[in-house]
């Protein structure tokens, strides 16, 4: 069991909190001056413009760090080619903390086709090329070009993301750990804001930054493994060593310590058991990434192991060789409680971007100005999605009163605010105070979602909350519309015909994306997605509520072309799903391979790490990945296109499904039209 965490608010404050709270974290010498300000304790590095908003990581982290009593200078979209720019605030007094911004670098700048993309959202009037590749190694780089001395902490994403060795779909390879290739001191992964604090008083008491090996949400790099700790060698498939406590590397925990019964929980308070295995003094070893530069499988079991140790108050540390040294990975952070998110999105946020602006649109903040984030994390555990990687699967929710206050903020701040607040949500509309059940399970537990294959019995999918949330937010004096923006995780809404109702009387506007990825069971199972007919009960209550309210209210059904797994066969039934229900989709994506998600293991090893990974015997999987596949794939998603009627004509000769090209009902694409002569 983990020892209890402190508050991110209980820290004795630093000295300089005598300077007060900043409107805006200064950006320049002459906002330094205006604060009365020498120097900079920490300054951030981000690939973002500045805006100062609890969606935007600079500003959290900024303000996180304010409110400890730091003074925060932020160094934002620099000229990378040169380390001026990086000097333009001095040397801070403790480090650099360097993130790529809310997006890793490579997704930001190039499309699913590796095609260079020339737009930013998070830059001033959409202007792409503000930011180079890897931003977290060009970054740090600068940094250390500019003042060797200083320490550099890595955070964000893309940090978070490429802790370990891992697979990089631009590039085509297994890279080495990004903290590696930076040379960065400590890099902070998922929510950093717990480590972030620990990590920045120990600095500033004079700590040197190499001796904080074991705080809860780190990497570090050692020339050798802690000897009083005890190796699980999960280095080679079935190999798990014989110090290994469960007879199975990959086994998930199915059968949870539970509650005691209702009279001995009500006679005495419940105490938490200590894991089924000591994470406190062992840990799991990784293939070493120069074995995985050449062994695909061996990459898919790397992925598996490293996926089943995510749990913040059971997993082990991961070890894994670079070379000469050792990457020390430690246990995820413990989730921040309610009152420490309220305290993290309560801090005095200006809400707009940094005047250094001027009129210039962001269409990020554009997007976001009037949402309001009311919780963390994701249960789901989608294979081809790395919220859960990085955010973790225990939902970290902030209090009803903290988010009506925050409603009351943009009323008040937001200029040409209308009325509308546009979004009530985070990685999902849904999840907000949903969880396991059983505190127990839930800190033994090393399943990857709780919703698949079924919703865990544990999960409590009381929708409640949520309700009540909907109802006291659109009551607010000032609002006059609660739209729901984020995606509505749909087989745990039909748990709660109730919450359906609410959503679709009050909260839809004439139409509600959701995302069943697919219609196909094989391909659904490698998403860890629920079949159709879980879609069709959505469908049917969000229709019945929509006919009560008067309202003319459509479903806007998003897919995934190109997922591994999926067949040219899948994607045709999908295609024929689609036009006998009559959808035509005008945004298509195909299957982005994002660093650290199981999919991208599935694209990479061309095999399933969602079971036991094997040399001989294994789950093959076909993977779309030349060009032309590709194209196809998501050329059926856009059937309706004539562009693309070629295309899969030619698909259909050679599938032999020439039936399906023609003007008859069932066919999916017209004859080719003769020329006239």
């Amino acid at each position: 069991m983990r020892a209890k965490e402190k508050n991110i608010f209980e820290y004795p404050k630093y000295w300089a909190e005598c300077y007060g709270t900043a409107p805006f974290l200064p950006t320049s010498r002459e906002e330094m001056d205006q604060l009365g300000w020498d120097s900079c304790d920490i300054i951030i590095v981000t690939g973002d413009a500045y805006v100062d908003h609890p969606s935007f990581g600079m500003a959290v982290i900024g303000r996180v760090l304010e409110a400890q009593g730091f003074r925060v200078g932020i160094i934002s979209q620099p000229e990378w080619q040169n380390k001026d720019a990086f000097m333009s605030l001095g040397k801070p007094n403790l480090y650099f903390g360097i993130t790529a911004g809310n997006m890793d670098s490579m997704i930001n700048r190039y499309t699913a086709d590796r095609k260079l993309r020339h737009d930013d959202a998070y830059t001033p009037n959409n202007e792409g090329g503000k930011r180079p590749d890897r931003a977290v190694l060009v970054y740090s780089q600068r940094c250390r070009e500019a003042y060797k001395d200083v320490p550099i902490v890595l955070g964000g994403i893309e940090a978070s993301l490429r802790r370990l060795a891992h697979y990089d779909y631009w590039s085509d390879k297994v890279r080495r750990s990004v903290l590696m290739d930076a040379k960065a001191d400590i890099l902070l992964f998922g929510n950093a804001e717990r480590a972030l604090v620990e990590v920045s008083h120990r600095i500033a008491n004079g700590e040197d930054v190499s001796a904080m090996t074991r705080v809860p949400g780190t990497a570090v790099i050692m020339k050798e493994a802690p000897e009083n700790m005890r190796e699980i060698d999960s280095s080679r498939i079935d190999k798990p060593g014989k110090s290994m406590v469960m007879p199975n590397p990959y086994a998930t925990e199915t059968a949870c310590k539970t509650s005691e019964d209702k009279e001995k929980s009500a006679a005495k308070p419940i105490t938490v058991r200590p894991a089924r295995h000591d994470a406190e003094n062992s840990y799991v070893r990784l293939p070493s990434f120069e074995k995985l530069v050449n062994d695909r499988i061996l990459y898919a079991h790397a992925s598996r192991v490293m996926h089943l140790e995510t749990n913040p108050y059971s997993a082990r540390a991961l070890i894994q060789k670079h070379g000469d040294r050792e990457l020390w990975i430690n246990t995820p952070p413990i989730p921040l409680t309610t009152e420490e998110m309220d305290f993290v999105f309560d801090l005095p946020y200006a809400r707009v971007p940094h005047p250094m602006y001027g009129k210039a649109k962001i269409p990020a903040y554009d997007m976001i100005k009037t949402s309001v984030n009311i919780m963390r994390g994701c249960f789901g555990g989608c294979s081809f999605c790395s919220i859960t990687e990085h955010e973790g699967r225990i939902i970290q929710n902030r209090s009803k009163e903290s988010i009506i206050g925050e409603i009351e903020a943009i009323r008040d701040k937001v200029p040409g605010f209308t009325g509308t607040i546009s979004d009530l949500g985070g990685p999902t509309a849904n999840m907000y105070r949903l969880g396991c059940s059983d505190p127990r399970a839930e800190r033994n537990c090393r399943r990857p979602s709780c919703v698949f294959p079924k919703i865990c019995e544990k999960l409590d999918t009381d929708h409640q909350h949520t309700i009540d949330l909907y109802r006291e937010s659109r009551n607010v004096k000032g609002v006059k519309k609660v739209m729901i923006a984020s995606g509505v995780r749909y087989d745990l809404a039909i748990e709660s015909p109730e919450y359906v109702k609410e959503l679709v009387t009050h909260h839809v506007g004439g139409y509600l994306k959701i995302a069943p990825e697919h219609t196909e069971k094989g391909t659904l199972d490698l998403m860890m997605k629920p079949g159709m007919g879980t879609y069709d009960r959505f469908k049917e209550l969000f229709e019945k509520y929509s006919k009560e309210a008067g309202k003319k209210q459509y479903l806007i059904p998003y897919f995934i072309a190109a997922h591994p797994g999926c067949t040219d066969d899948d994607m045709l039934h999908l295609a024929l799903w689609l036009k006998e229900n009559e959808f035509e989709c005008d945004q298509v994506q195909n299957f982005y391979p994002s660093p650290m998600c199981n999919a991208t293991a599935m694209y990479h090893s061309e095999t399933n790490p969602l079971k036991r990974v094997k040399y001989k015997k294994r789950e093959d999987l076909t993977v779309a990945k030349g060009d032309r596949q590709r194209r196809l794939h998501k050329a059926l998603l856009r059937y309706h296109d004539p562009a693309n009627w070629p295309m899969i004509r030619d698909a259909l000769q050679r599938m032999g499904k020439k039936h399906l090209i023609g003007d008859k009902p069932g066919c999916l694409v017209p004859h080719e039209a003769r020329k006239l002569s």
